[in-house]
């Protein structure tokens, strides 16, 4: 019988790495997917870029914008890919989400929410803007993904109870997001210099929403101690690499809960006096801590879609012989509105 040829041995291990999903030595590849999303220049572009070890000033998001990284897990082994997605624009883009959101990637997905702790009175509006928007697409594409693949669909919603131990006495009371989420309190310098009450009513707020939605709650900053905390957080998300099981959950230090381990009875209740509980009229328990955070923090009514930037104009997009065609032809269609209004006006007084 004779020897295989060179050609056939190595059409055999191509096609033996492609039935695997492998690289190399039989080794798996991994891909995972991190969508950003959060307040507006609320710092995601400089988590992401920390993360990722790349060395350069952050520019703004417009829209959504996506970048990668590869890390290898060991010595001699293919790198895995995690594929980060940021959406810009605060919650004035929310159509977007759906975008990178799809069932091929929704099994290796993780959202991580950055919220500007700067500026309390947007924090509530901007969480719950988004945390809806992606929950409801989250639950759609489950929900067609269960038509096709019922039984990934129940996987998909077995996972979602991964971080909450089995015996854990707040495991009827929570409802855990349906894909893996962190929020990250951002600007933590600017934040603790708050007044003390508001610094408490504020981490207990978040701690209750993160611990409801089985979420892990972390603050940063510019501090590199800080940086590198949230990078493991990221990098744990992304490529599979450890899981903190650190917690501090003191309200005078940056909050560090890993998903799981707070508890209701550890948190308290809503931060006012007993006597007033009872004024505040809410369906459920996190209808009652929104209406105790916006009488502190009552949110601002603003026009979300008002603070988006026209990029045409943006300097740091500036490009001479593009800019100098387009004031030609805006200069063209000014003329052709005005040209055609007279030839209406005249066509009316004819007739």
């Amino acid at each position: 019988m004779p020897s295989e040829t060179l050609w056939e041995i190595a059409k055999a291990e191509v096609e033996k790495r492609g039935s695997n999903g492998t690289e190399g030595d039989g080794v798996e590849i991994g891909e995972k997917s991190v969508f950003f999303i959060g307040s507006k220049s609320g710092g995601k572009t400089t988590i992401i870029l920390r993360c990722l070890d790349r060395d350069e000033p952050p520019k703004p998001t417009l829209a959504l914008e996506y970048t990668y990284g590869r890390r290898a897990k060991g010595h001699n082994t293919p790198k895995d890919i995690a594929h980060f997605w940021e959406l810009g624009g605060g919650t004035s883009l929310l159509d977007l989400i759906s975008i990178p959101i799809t069932s091929d990637t929704l099994r290796t997905f993780s959202i991580v929410l950055v919220l500007d702790l700067s500026k309390p009175n947007d924090l509530w509006p901007t969480m719950e803007n988004l945390m809806q928007a992606t929950k409801n697409h989250v639950d759609k594409v489950i929900t067609k993904l269960g038509k096709t693949d019922s039984k990934a669909a129940s996987e998909m919603r077995q996972m979602t109870w991964n971080n909450m131990q089995k015996d854990h006495p707040d495991r009827e009371l929570i409802d855990p997001f349906p894909i893996p989420l962190v929020i990250i309190g951002s600007k933590y310098d600017i934040f603790q210099d708050f007044d003390s009450e508001k610094r408490k009513v504020i981490c207990k707020t978040l701690r209750f929403v993160a611990h409801y939605y089985g979420a892990s709650l972390m603050f940063t900053s510019k501090s590199e101690a800080l940086l590198l905390k949230i990078r493991g957080v990221i990098n744990q998300l992304a490529f599979g690499i450890g899981k903190s099981k650190s917690i501090c959950v003191d309200q005078n230090k940056p909050l560090f809960i890993t998903a799981g381990l707070d508890s209701l009875s550890h948190i308290g209740s809503p931060p006012v006096p007993d006597n007033d509980i009872g004024k505040f009229h809410a369906r459920t328990p996190m209808e009652l801590w929104k209406k105790v955070y916006e009488k502190l923090f009552p949110p601002k009514s603003t026009n979300t879609l008002k603070d988006i930037k026209d990029p045409a104009k943006d300097p740091q997009y500036a490009e001479s012989e593009v800019d100098e065609m387009r004031i030609q032809k805006d200069q063209e269609l000014e003329q052709y509105k005005r040209s055609s209004s007279k030839s209406w006006r005249q066509i009316e007084l004819d007739s």
